[in-house]
């Protein structure tokens, strides 16, 4: 079996790069192990995990209204069956939609696990009807896009189900009474907020000095702050996990670090310490591509690998390992293979923390700039000013702007409160527009919304922020 495209992945890069084949009139082939499209981000990762933290979030509100707002709400009762089936239906509805698509498109699945014989022929794996006879099938390009996995350090594989990847944690067997954290990045921070909320006494700990490394350090605060409430002090930075056994159904970890040392017994235990890309097992060594010290592919612009029939994309093309990335980059890969001039070229890709609050930034950060001694104008505007952020008894947040000194163009955006993930995108936007301040300042925004604040925020520049008191620059 021969087609013009196969795309070896089906996740977000994966489906989105077969669909525009589709599309563009291409015959194309999805090779995917899974019984159903998403990859990671849809089946155990972004979706699923948004579903939870959204069950998070409600009660964390009621119980806000109960503090602060004199609205009375029962303590509330968690049926874990019915959350996580709710979780499933959330997938199911999605993955169902995929499958749709697919087969309106005329795009070919196979189920199987594809591994390159060369550099145009994938052995595929499995005993699915939709594998042709022979387990192979031959292409003019292959888009590789097998994602990446949870990493899990040798020394936490004890061969015990109470040490989770982040897979384990979103399959939500039960809610544990005490839970480890082991790493304060954007998933482990995620999930430990996720358990809090049904009622673990979640502790997290870090080897960096900060949670949320990467991220502008006043962004982080609030959320540091917050998450100190939420996990009663049990936040450990600077601290190292040696040892880890399971003892009489709980698992012994050993600590080593200023404010933590000893050891002591946790009924489950989140390993989040990164992921690495899918890169091993797939034959790559039979091909011309090439992979970096890290096991990233290593591609162009053009998301061209060293192979000339393979093109790489999302995770495993290199970070930032996020989906929205990868679905991207498969527009471009799908396009060069058509013949058209295009390259991946993106001034701001955004990340978003969907923590409580969240925190999301795009283009240029601070610590960035610092680092490569780029000169910019930091320009900052606290919630506590927005009538929005007031009215909703959040003024914890704040945003921010970073600013070409010499030609007023917007560089980077930064944004730590509730819905930044949403209100970002005017920020990725305008820096990808090339906009100046005055752009964003004389865009009507909305009042009184937390939108506003980007507006406000610029107009700090201009020491025309009506809410604050900022003298103009001169």
């Amino acid at each position: 079996m021969h087609f013009p495209v196969v795309v070896l992945g089906g996740g977000p890069g994966g489906y989105a790069a077969a669909f525009l084949a589709a599309d563009e009139g291409l015959e194309v082939a999805i090779v995917e192990s899974e019984s159903k499209l998403g990859g990671t981000c849809l089946l155990r990762g972004c979706i699923p995990s948004k579903a939870l933290l959204h069950v998070a979030k409600v009660i964390d509100e009621a119980h806000e209204l109960t503090e602060g707002w004199g609205v009375e709400f029962p303590a509330p009762k968690i049926d874990i069956n019915k959350v996580r089936a709710r979780k499933e239906k959330v997938i199911e509805t999605l993955t169902g939609g995929l499958g749709q698509l697919a087969k309106r498109r005329n795009v070919k699945v196979i189920r199987a696990r594809g591994k390159f014989e060369n550099s145009t022929t994938l052995l595929l794996e499995g005993n699915d009807p939709s594998i042709p006879e022979g387990g192979k099938i031959t292409f003019d390009y292959c888009v590789l896009a097998t994602g990446s996995t949870p990493a899990m350090p040798p020394n936490f594989q004890i061969g015990s189900d109470r040490v989770m990847d982040s897979t384990g944690a979103l399959e939500l067997k039960d809610i544990p009474e005490k839970m480890l954290v082991i790493g304060g990045g954007y998933i482990g921070l995620e999930m430990g907020t996720v358990y809090a909320h049904l009622g673990s006494k979640v502790t997290v700990v870090e080897w960096t000095d900060t949670l949320l490394p990467g991220a502008d350090r006043d962004l982080v605060a609030p959320l540091q702050r917050r998450l100190k409430n939420l996990f009663e002090n049990r936040i450990y930075l600077n601290t190292k996990v040696g040892s880890v056994a399971e003892v009489n159904q709980q698992v012994e970890v050993t600590f080593e670090g200023p404010g933590k040392f000893g050891h002591e017994r946790f009924d489950r235990v989140l390993v989040s310490v990164g992921r690495r890309p899918s890169s091993r097992g797939i034959g790559l060594e039979n091909t011309q591509v090439q992979v970096n010290e890290r096991g990233f592919a290593i591609c162009d612009r053009q998301q061209r690998t060293a192979d000339p029939h393979i093109l790489a994309i999302g995770d495993i093309a290199g970070e930032p390992m996020l989906a929205h990335k990868a679905s991207h980059e498969a527009k471009v890969a799908i396009e060069v293979i058509l013949g058209r001039d295009v390259v991946f070229d993106k001034q701001a890709i955004p990340a978003v923390v969907f923590t409580d609050p969240e925190i999301a930034w795009a283009g240029l950060t601070e610590d960035r700039a610092k680092k490569d001694g780029i000169a910019v104008e930091i320009e900052t505007y606290p919630w506590a000013a927005s009538g929005r952020a007031q009215a909703l008894g959040r003024t914890d947040g704040l945003t921010k702007w970073l600013v070409d000194p010499q030609t007023h163009r917007v560089l980077g955006c930064g944004i730590v409160g509730p819905g930044a993930g949403e209100l970002i995108a005017e920020a990725v936007l305008a820096i990808e527009m090339g906009c100046e301040v005055r752009d964003i300042t004389e865009s009507i925004h909305p009042h009184p919304t937390l939108s506003e604040t980007l507006m406000n925020a610029g107009e700090v520049h201009f020491g025309t922020a009506t809410e604050i008191y900022k003298p103009k620059r001169h």
